[in-house]
């Protein structure tokens, strides 16, 4: 599954269709622009993942429960996501390179108030104000590499570059998270992103710049977004009076937000995209997606660790073999879907990960500890297949000049997705039937909602082959 974001192409592209990129004295060559967008890019990806195994030290360190451990992964998750989807035009009012530079000032600082939290609010705040600025560096980051590169064929290489960078950073995030844990503590999984952040700042000193353009921004439906998304997510993961309350908020929310959007001039989502049925089966399989990978990656990181008693470092080294299949079935996904369309490795891609979540309904308190990681390669596989051709398709049923949004819409909705689901298999394993049994749960809803956007897809004529 390519986690990393799906790249969103419109602040780049208005900026190169209204501007020729300048070349910046200080920049020896696009190369550097490109490795510091691929830099800034793969912390902001590594750092979606990386906590997860950290989260049994977390909670041994700072207390506060499932519900606790919930909200580090999901207040970055849904700050990241629920931005995301005003962020590119932010970029173009501000330009690239400077929103990119804030982005990553800000996520640094951010990382060094995770890594210095006394207590777990602090780290959930600090964690929020993360998640914020990467949804500002990620677009940002593509536009500086598409701008840097003029030339479309060269430009292509870039950003294919740039999306390994994530899909590698993906790979990697569960075992540096458990050797950062065990050598040094879950602080240092935050502490290594501050040379990170500061070298990705010295090569953006030399990007080329572009001037600031005006762009709408829909500041009435952003707050009413993140208000429905963050008011959802206490229900979910929240207790009594807090979860109704939350509920009644979200649904208010909710409303309000559609409301503004079918009456906006620049809708932050426009309601219109959903109308195309190849728009709705990508967000809904890319959920579907999303659903599974992360609630898979959370609820298998404790289990490693508090069932099978392993060390945060043998918990990481579980996810490689996962993991590290992602960026080649991403290429092959890709081959499939220029030879048959986007709709046949979508729809067998989806089935190999109905498939391997059923297979994961195996592990329980005994299953040695390697057999439990190979179980979990058919669900990469099958993400790994799905998720790039339901993008493909996404593309293919829009025009160019709505790409950028589009993209964004399907990010956002897949890292909602995602955190949403972390919320409901926290709230599945930390209820009184048990651990592995809600993991089997969890697991079956997941299995259950690929089994609906099979048929959807079966329906759906996607491509042109």
């Amino acid at each position: 599954m390519s986690t990393n974001a799906v790249p969103q192409a419109a602040p780049a592209d208005r900026e190169l269709a209204h501007h020729k990129a300048p070349r910046n004295p200080r920049t020896s060559s696009p190369g550097i622009t490109l490795v510091a967008a691929l830099l800034g890019f793969a912390l902001i990806t590594l750092d979606a993942s990386v906590v997860n195994v950290a989260l049994p030290a977390i909670g041994s360190d700072l207390g506060g429960g499932m519900s606790g451990l919930q909200w580090v992964v999901d207040a970055y998750t849904l700050a990241f996501a629920a931005l995301m989807l005003s962020t590119g035009a932010f970029a173009d009012r501000i330009g690239s390179a400077k929103a990119y530079a804030l982005g990553t000032v800000v996520f640094t600082l951010a990382s060094a108030a995770c890594g210095l939290a006394p207590n777990l609010g602090v780290l959930i705040g600090a964690r929020t104000v993360q998640g914020t600025a990467a949804a500002v560096v990620l677009p940002a980051s593509l536009a500086l590499v598409r701008q840097a590169y003029p030339d479309p064929a060269r430009r292509a290489r870039a950003v294919a570059l740039w999306a390994a960078g994530g899909s590698v950073a993906v790979a990697l995030g569960p075992v540096a998270g458990g050797a950062l844990t065990t050598v040094w503590d879950w602080r240092g999984i935050f502490f290594i992103n501050l040379p990170l952040g500061l070298a990705a700042l010295a090569l953006t000193a030399r990007a080329p710049r572009t001037a600031p353009r005006p762009a709408p921004l829909d500041l009435p439906g952003q707050l009413t977004a993140v208000v429905a998304l963050a008011a959802l997510a206490f229900a979910v993961i929240e207790q009594g009076t807090v979860r109704m309350t939350a509920g009644a908020v979200a649904i208010v929310a909710a409303v309000a937000f559609l409301l503004i959007e079918s009456r906006a001039a620049h809708p932050v989502v426009p309601l219109g995209l959903f109308r195309t049925p190849t728009v709705a089966l990508a967000v809904s399989v890319g959920a579907a997606a999303s659903v599974a990978f992360y609630g898979v990656i959370f609820v298998f990181s404790l289990y490693f660790q508090r069932t099978r008693g392993e060390s945060a470092l043998t918990a990481g080294l579980m996810f490689l073999p996962m993991t590290a299949l992602i960026p080649l079935t991403n290429v092959l996904s890709g081959k499939l879907s220029n030879r048959y369309g986007p709709r046949r490795p979508m729809l067998i891609g989806q089935l190999v990960a109905i498939a391997g979540l059923l297979l994961l309904l195996v592990p329980d308190e005994h299953t040695p500890t390697l057999l439990a990681a190979f179980l979990m390669i058919p669900l990469a596989l099958g993400c790994g297949l799905s998720v790039p051709a339901l993008t493909a398709a996404m593309m293919e049923a829009l025009p160019q000049e709505r790409a950028g949004l589009a993209a964004g819409v399907l990010n956002a909705g897949r890292q909602v997705a995602g955190a949403l689901s972390v919320a409901m298999s926290g709230a599945l394993v930390a209820g009184g039937s048990g651990f592995v049994p809600g993991v089997r749960v969890s697991l079956a809803v997941s299995a259950g909602l690929f089994v609906v956007t099979v048929l959807v897809t079966l329906r759906v004529k996607t491509g042109k082959k």
